[in-house]
């Protein structure tokens, strides 16, 4: 197996390759006065199953494109199998159509990826269950929900103290997995409605919470305003401590400063995406999936 990384996530793909003790594999990215890129593989790879390592953060476009051209620079030296390991699947909430004209994006990168001949995906908890019925090639599905029990449990605050709370309706799943994890811990969760055009957010009153600590579980934090406004109305209702456990933290724009400054104590979330120093802020924890990902890779 040989272990390459895009220019994404490389402290993430450093982890893995030790893990596994091997290094990471040599690709020359020359880009160009217009931006364009030119990708070379370094390594011989004829016969080797290869790994790439590429989340498709801000900016997707870029890093999409980047992680296509490594693929088929891969396969036309000769690699015997690409598996790709994207943590954050960028375009995965259009995953569908949710206004009549719109394109299916996610159906869309999922045609190119497999017109590259990847032979497989592996990913962190996407938006939807369904978006895997989207390829045609294996996708492995996995999630850091394990990890947020684990640190969870290390915390001490899988008591009776704690309510484990979704932002939306459409997270309610997720959350039920994790009160499993832990020993079937109570939940809530607060209906939010967004404005499609705006992006606006308004969230329903919710009943008193009565238990000393909330623990808000989301699959990403884009802007933060999910975050901050269920934060809010959970302190209005009762909480006296807030905590936040989120997969990706893509913190577009203002984020860092939106959560840095809202009522939540501290926010956990993973290494999916590389977050550059200016976006770290002190309530900020990162928790690592590396493990996970040298697990699955091993077998």
């Amino acid at each position: 197996m040989k272990i390459f990384s895009g220019s994404t996530n490389k402290p993430l793909a450093g982890k893995i390759a030790k893990l596994l003790k091997k290094p990471l594999g040599r690709l020359e990215i020359h880009v160009f006065a217009d931006e364009e890129k030119r990708v070379r593989v370094l390594d011989k790879v004829l016969g080797e199953d290869c790994v790439v390592v590429q989340s498709t953060s801000t900016n997707a476009d870029i890093n999409y494109m980047e992680l296509f051209f490594i693929i088929d620079a891969l396969k036309r030296n000769g690699a015997k199998s690409v598996t790709v390991v994207i943590p954050y699947l960028g375009y995965q909430r259009q995953d569908h159509v949710f206004r009549g004209g719109e394109a299916v994006s996610m159906g869309v990168v999922s045609k190119i990826l497999e017109a590259v001949e990847t032979n497989k995906l592996i990913t962190f908890d996407l938006h939807s269950s369904r978006i895997p019925e989207l390829f045609s090639i294996p996708v492995l599905h996995l999630s850091a929900l394990p990890i947020f029990a684990k640190t969870i449990r290390e915390k001490h605050w899988d008591d009776d103290q704690t309510v484990i709370v979704s932002p939306d309706m459409g997270g309610v799943r997720r959350v039920k997995i994790l009160c499993g994890l832990l020993n079937n811990m109570p939940y809530m969760a607060i209906e939010k409605n967004r404005d499609l055009k705006s992006g606006k957010i308004s969230m329903e009153e919710i009943k008193t919470v009565t238990k000393k600590r909330a623990i808000i579980v989301d699959d990403m934090i884009s802007t933060g305003a999910t975050i901050v406004k269920a934060a809010k109305l959970l302190r209005k209702k009762g909480a006296e401590e807030i905590f936040v456990f989120s997969t990706h933290p893509v913190f577009a724009g203002n984020a860092p400063l939106l959560l840095q400054e809202s009522v939540v104590n501290k926010i956990f979330v993973t290494d999916t995406i590389s977050i550059s120093r200016e976006k770290l802020f002190p309530k900020l924890q990162i928790l690592s999936i590396g493990e996970m990902i040298a697990k699955n890779l091993r077998r």
